[in-house]
């Protein structure tokens, strides 16, 4: 079992840029409006020679039960069940305040090792505050500056007793050395849930997980972070990806919504899979559509989850409706897998994992040469490219240069007069014959050299 430590604190004290530090990136929010961190997330840490799990919490709050905040510190009291130590970090700045002593209190009662952290400590100004820190009666605060990256030898001198043997990596020993990659079949593919707000992610994630494992309710942008979680089904290996609902930019006034958005788009940029949830009682929106767009332009698998089809009165003439008008607005892909669900309900997940997993591996197909040189020959004969000023263009070869989309370079002459129409014609073909529906397909037009062009 690894080694888990959590951080946990009031809102605003620099929980999330302590995380950041010790995982070495910048993968948690951060912002100065307090309650930006929501999930808690996990992340693999190093500090000196010790390596373990990060785990960032929301802000510890007072609340009334079954209110957002509340819940919000349930996530909070997981994770701390699921912790070796916890770090709980108070502002050096401002003081102890007294939310700081209740939930020292709190903390206390879990029988976890607390150690207590005063952030912020880079001047002077927070010695007074490191006085009344030590006061809660936990042991002395270890002051650190998590923005600057200072006092975190001290942190490690406080980590270190607490960590197992097998938590200790000798040092200048690297991440490579120490834990190979695994081959790339073993990997777990990396799935982004996608959506506007409220159309049922984190419900769905939940439901798949069979855990209460991200927030849900039913107060709009609850998501803010993108929260990773492992998975397995039929046999896989994922890791599942919730995140904030992408609203118009038009209607994007809050800073933290746009930061939101922003790691929503960089998650989609470095997923595998993407899985757009849409709202079956709400049809397709532009805004559906145009979030779909963005995963077809940055050339990853997609798989349409229409929600809530148990609120669907006429399933048969809704999917009709959906398949026309996915053929009308989503043409670059043809074929698009779709899974009617309900995560509220558990229904026809399995057809959901089906079409994620066919998605991949359409997405990572690779088309033998002899066959698409057979298959090009063929359908230039039968249906010849036009002749643009005079000329025609010559296809002559092709061969896939890449997977992940599947990726075709095509050889031939006068290739930059070949029309955008016949391109797609090509593209439609290509899918028919080697069983490539609903991926993106990319072709690189290179033009042969002519051997009498110097003379």
């Amino acid at each position: 079992m690894p080694f888990r430590v959590a951080i946990v604190g009031r809102p605003n004290v620099g929980k999330s840029t302590l995380f950041n530090r010790l995982i070495g990136r910048r993968k948690a929010l951060v912002d100065d409006t307090p309650g930006v961190t929501r999930d808690r997330r996990e992340g693999a840490a190093q500090l000196g020679d010790l390596r373990f799990t990060a785990i960032d919490t929301a802000g510890l709050e007072e609340a009334p039960a079954k209110a957002l905040a509340s819940r919000m510190r349930e996530q909070t009291a997981r994770a701390l069940a699921a912790a070796d130590v916890i770090l709980f970090v108070v502002d050096g700045r401002a003081g102890v305040t007294p939310l700081d002593r209740h939930f020292t209190g709190w903390l206390r009662k879990g029988g976890r090792p607390v150690i207590l952290v005063a952030n912020k400590c880079e001047s002077g100004a927070a010695l007074t505050a490191i006085g009344e820190a030590s006061g809660l009666g936990i042991g002395e605060p270890v002051a650190i500056s998590a923005e600057h990256g200072e006092g975190l030898a001290e942190l490690h001198a406080a980590l270190r007793p607490h960590a197992p043997e097998d938590a200790v990596v000798e040092r200048g020993a690297s991440e490579k050395d120490e834990t190979p990659l695994p081959a790339p079949a073993d990997r777990p593919i990396r799935v982004a849930i996608i959506g506007r707000p409220n159309v049922g992610k984190s419900t769905l994630i939940n439901r798949l997980l069979g855990d209460e494992r991200v927030l849900t309710g039913p107060e709009p942008g609850i998501t803010r972070d993108a929260i990773e979680v492992p998975w397995e089904a039929q046999g896989r290996r994922f890791a599942l990806v919730d995140t904030a609902g992408l609203r118009r930019r038009a209607k994007i006034e809050d800073p933290v919504e746009r930061l939101s958005a922003a790691d929503t788009i960089q998650t989609v940029r470095e997923s595998q899979v993407v899985v757009l949830v849409v709202d079956a009682t709400a049809s397709l929106e532009k805004q559906d559509l145009a979030i779909a767009r963005l995963a077809i332009e940055e050339g990853r698998a997609l798989v349409l989850a229409v929600n809530k089809w148990d609120l669907v009165d006429d399933p048969g003439a809704a999917l009709k409706e959906l398949h026309r008008k996915l053929g009308f607005s989503l043409a670059q892909v043809p074929g698009l897998a779709i899974a009617t669900v309900s995560a509220l309900h558990g229904r026809k997940l399995d057809m959901l994992t089906r079409a994620i997993i066919k998605s991949f591996e359409i997405w990572d197909k690779r088309v033998p040469t002899p066959a698409l040189n057979r298959w090009i020959q063929s359908v230039t004969e039968s249906h010849p490219p036009p002749l643009v000023k005079g000329r025609r263009p010559r296809l002559r070869f092709a061969r896939q240069v890449a997977t992940r989309p599947p990726t075709f370079a095509v050889f031939g002459n006068n290739l930059t007069t070949l029309p955008e129409d016949y391109l797609r014609y090509l593209s439609n073909n290509l899918r028919e014959a080697f069983d490539l529906p609903g991926t993106v397909i990319r072709f690189e037009l290179r033009q042969s050299d002519n051997p009498y062009a110097e003379r």
